[in-house]
């Protein structure tokens, strides 16, 4: 009776998901996991100003000293990129089939240059994270520095990454992107679970913008400073 209920429920959950609704709900949840992820990426950031020199290594070394969690953590943030981007390309597509033409004149939500960007500055930006793993968590772009006690040196690999102008170039325009992704995607998931009024949808835009402008600006601010001199390799 278990089994049958059990199968009962994944068909259901199925049936969900294949709905247009359950592909929204599905990017919705998945999109709230990803930005608590930016978030806390964002303030492990800007440790990198601290006086000391040093907090940005001191948070890089607490997290790896973790290392099944962080592996955890790791594969959940994997699958909420991989089920979001699935989600977001099976919309992309039914919404292309039902509507194979695109409207003479687009309203406000359409014509928002966030939105209409939405479905290629995702991968672009998930080629970014890609990059920025392998030039800072596997060393295959350039060459890593460690500490003394066979840690990564964290702050020395960030700031001669960025001394490179392409390296730069790209993450500057890959968090432009992401701004604009996260302006979208966050009024947007309300919307998806149903919270769309005219008092409250005007403000959810305004601090999704916010939000967006925060960490756009905050991650940039390293390459620029390092471009300036000042962040420097201790």
């Amino acid at each position: 009776m278990s089994a049958i209920a059990t199968t009962s429920q994944l068909n259901r959950s199925i049936g969900f998901y294949e709905s247009t609704l359950g592909k929204k709900v599905v990017m919705a949840v998945t999109g709230v996991i990803l930005f608590g992820y930016v978030l806390g990426h964002l303030i492990g950031n800007l440790q990198i100003y601290a006086p000391d020199g040093q907090q940005i290594n001191h948070y890089a070394h607490f997290l790896h000293s973790h290392g099944l969690l962080l592996w955890v953590v790791r594969c959940g943030l994997l699958a909420a990129v991989g089920l979001h981007i699935t989600a977001s390309v099976q919309l992309w597509l039914l919404k292309r089939a039902a509507r194979p033409e695109a409207y003479v004149k687009k309203d406000d939500l359409p014509a928002s240059y966030a939105a209409r960007t939405m479905i290629w500055s995702g991968p672009i930006v998930a080629a970014f994270v890609i990059f920025h793993v392998l030039h800072l968590t596997v060393g295959s772009v350039l060459p890593l520095a460690t500490l003394p006690d066979g840690d990564m040196d964290v702050r020395t690999n960030v700031i001669t990454g960025f001394q490179n102008p392409a390296v730069a170039i790209f993450y500057v325009i890959a968090m432009a992107l992401l701004c604009m992704h996260l302006y979208h995607g966050l009024w947007s998931m309300f919307q998806s679970l149903g919270v769309n009024h005219p008092r409250y949808t005007p403000i959810i835009k305004k601090l999704a913008a916010a939000f967006a402008w925060i960490v756009a600006i905050g991650n940039i601010s390293i390459p620029v400073m390092v471009t300036l001199g000042v962040l420097k390799v201790q």
